[in-house]
């Protein structure tokens, strides 16, 4: 596997890609935002926020933008709303500076599986009422019109319509979902419930049950 590790600092950057490597991996080094938006296509990208030319949450919104290349984002900035706008801008997962060699390239296996698993076909199809969402195909509807989502909004309507008419907790959701235990105050989730209604036309659809989840619930 071919990782992007994107770090300015070079006692970080150095000892990081050589420990990667040790494991495996084949790496290379970008250290500023402008050089990750150049280099060749990886298979992974490590990303660090602090960049001396961009921030690292626009080079994330603008590599997610272009690729579906997985993206953990490693950064020393822990506050939540960081990790909310991470994950909302397309982050797969998020790492808080100090971390160990062996934790990292458990969440890059761990990214790597679920994301490998979502690309692969698959032709089941989930029915909620008059909504369709076609998995293979990556392709929700309702009542024949077609509902634009984008991939994170898909895969938490998705786990919510296998799940229908049962309560989903939110622990759950962010470990299937966004592939981490870290919840918070599951703000990230609240934001993308918030859009899945708007854009399926009822709020009525995914019904919050307080201090438990959420539940889909064909209006």
């Amino acid at each position: 596997m071919h990782l992007l590790i994107v770090e300015d600092e070079d006692s970080i950057a150095i000892p990081l890609a050589e420990g990667l490597r040790r494991e495996g991996f084949t790496v290379t080094r970008a250290a500023t935002g402008a050089e990750a938006l150049a280099a060749p296509e990886v298979d992974f990208v490590l990303l660090d926020l602090r960049l001396p030319d961009i921030d690292g949450l626009v080079v994330c919104r603008e590599l997610r933008a272009r690729s579906d290349v997985p993206i953990i984002v490693t950064s020393a900035r822990g506050e939540e709303i960081d990790r909310v706008v991470g994950l909302e801008l397309g982050a797969d997962d998020y790492v808080v500076k100090p971390f160990g060699l062996h934790e990292l390239v458990a969440r890059i296996r761990a990214v790597s599986r679920r994301t490998s698993s979502e690309r692969r076909p698959r032709g089941d199809q989930l029915v909620a009422g008059k909504l369709e969402i076609d998995l293979r195909g990556h392709r929700v509807t309702v009542d024949g019109a077609e509902v634009l989502l984008t991939a994170k909004e898909f895969d938490l309507l998705a786990l919510l319509t296998r799940e229908q008419g049962a309560v989903v907790d939110r622990e759950r959701i962010m470990r299937e979902v966004w592939n981490t235990a870290w919840y918070g105050s599951a703000k990230t989730i609240d934001v993308h419930v918030a859009a899945i209604r708007r854009k399926l036309g009822d709020p009525g659809w995914i019904e919050t049950v307080r201090g438990v989840g959420l539940r889909l619930r064909a209006p």
